[in-house]
């Protein structure tokens, strides 16, 4: 126990200094392990660690989602999703901010990147919403809180990483994020329009846009929803495995791309180089992040948790609320991928030894990490959103955000309370 505790203080120590998250991992596992078993042990579990997440099969899905999501956002699918989403929508009070929660959603669908879908999203919606008057506060929170639906609604890239460091199913993963996602989007919903009844100026409604507009608008984006449909509907009907998804549904993004015209050559390889570059860091860190949790674990610490809790007597429930309490703190100085990396190796045979379902415990992880994404100081997508509106200061963004916050605890507490929400879905699949 001590040991463990004294390799997370040397590994936060290296992360204030600048050593990127991987060679910190790494680096301090493969130390740490030399010293408890040694040098001979450790270089042959990193080298076997190493090749054993290089070569696997499942997590050949990471670069084959990463390469769908950049050729959906190269393709300028995005204008497409949120001109459907205010069609419908953006004639009521609040309506182009609950569009980009829409259209944040849907390109969460095919992306599996928060930072992705809110950079992309700001880029679009931004302008509009400043055209028709809507607050700062308002335009940069709901864009802001969509984005994080990037890490939730399947596929994502985060529930890849967990999965493929704790042994979960994949494809249950992705089919146990589709109601929890569609919950977030709804309360989202529901905040912006609590947001415009208490300040009707900071939202006003835009033009009716009629039925046939709505349908004509809604034509523009049948690939999007034909290439969801395709890829989540194949893997809950269990048509396919994850991994084949990932390669049906990058092709379906590249055979889109080339039916938009919005690909050259010269674009088609930068798209190819910056996914292989993006799957190579994802890669390199997920191998750190097994090294330093092989020490962990033979270390004891998990299990020595365990039975302290035990001592005490605390019921499970309680053991999570504090697990998702420390989440939320932990949400204020590091970011989401960090957090999984970090924690997974210690909460995880926890929660599985109070009994606990490992899929709903990595959505539960998944909800609780979209959170760091928007909680200050250290958001990610606050400072995204800010790299686009650099004339909107921080705090006001801050202060937009702050209604998302509070329907996103919402929605956690009734995840915890009701896990067939999560449940359901997976134990259906073919």
């Amino acid at each position: 126990m001590t040991a463990a505790f004294i390799s997370f203080v040397a590994l936060f120590a290296l992360l204030f200094f600048g050593i990127p998250l991987a060679f910190s991992l790494g680096l301090v596992g493969l130390i740490a392990f030399s010293l408890a078993i040694g040098a001979h042990a450790a270089s042959a579990m990193a080298a076997q660690v190493t090749w054993d997440t290089l070569s696997s099969y499942s997590l050949s899905v990471l670069p084959l989602f990463i390469l769908m999501g950049n050729f959906v956002n190269h393709s300028g699918l995005s204008r497409q999703l949120y001109d459907a989403s205010n069609a419908f929508v953006g004639h009521r009070r609040g309506g182009l901010a609950m569009a980009t929660i829409l259209a944040s959603g849907g390109f969460a669908a095919v992306c599996g990147s928060s930072i992705a879908t809110a950079a992309t999203i700001s880029t679009v919606a931004l302008p509009s919403m400043q055209r028709y008057g809507y607050s700062p506060a308002l335009s940069t929170g709901s864009i802001a809180a969509g984005g994080t639906l990037g890490i939730l609604i399947p596929p994502s890239v985060i529930m890849v990483i967990y999965g493929s460091m704790t042994e979960t199913s994949i494809g249950h993963l992705f089919i146990a994020g589709i109601v929890p996602g569609i919950l977030g989007v709804a309360l989202y919903m529901v905040a912006v329009a609590m947001f415009t009844a208490v300040n009707p100026e900071a939202g006003p409604a835009g033009p009716r846009v009629n039925w046939p507009e709505r349908f004509k608008a809604l034509r523009q984006v049948w690939m999007v929803l034909t290439l969801f449909l395709i890829v989540i509907g194949g893997i809950y009907l269990g048509v396919f495995t994850p991994t084949e998804a990932a390669g049906i549904g990058a092709t379906g993004a590249f055979i889109a791309a080339l039916m938009r015209r919005s690909l050259s050559f010269r674009e088609l390889l930068h798209i190819l180089f910056d996914s292989a570059r993006t799957s190579a860091a994802l890669m390199a860190v997920l191998v750190g992040a097994l090294i330093f949790s092989n020490f962990v674990n033979i270390t004891g610490a998990p299990e020595a948790i365990v039975e302290a809790l035990k001592a005490i007597n605390m019921p499970p429930l309680g053991v999570m609320v504090l697990i998702l309490i420390f989440y939320l703190m932990l949400g204020c100085v590091f970011d989401a991928l960090a957090m999984i990396l970090l924690t997974v190796p210690i909460f995880f045979p926890l929660v599985i030894a109070l009994g606990f379902d490992p899929v709903w415990f990595g959505i539960i992880t998944v909800v609780v990490v979209e959170l760091s994404l928007i909680t200050p100081p250290i958001g990610m997508n606050l400072f995204v959103i800010h790299s686009v509106a650099r004339d909107i200061p921080m705090t006001t963004i801050y202060r937009g955000i702050l209604p998302f916050i509070a329907v996103d605890i919402v929605r956690l507490a009734i995840l915890v309370l009701f896990p067939m929400l999560v449940l359901f879905l997976p134990r259906q699949m073919g």
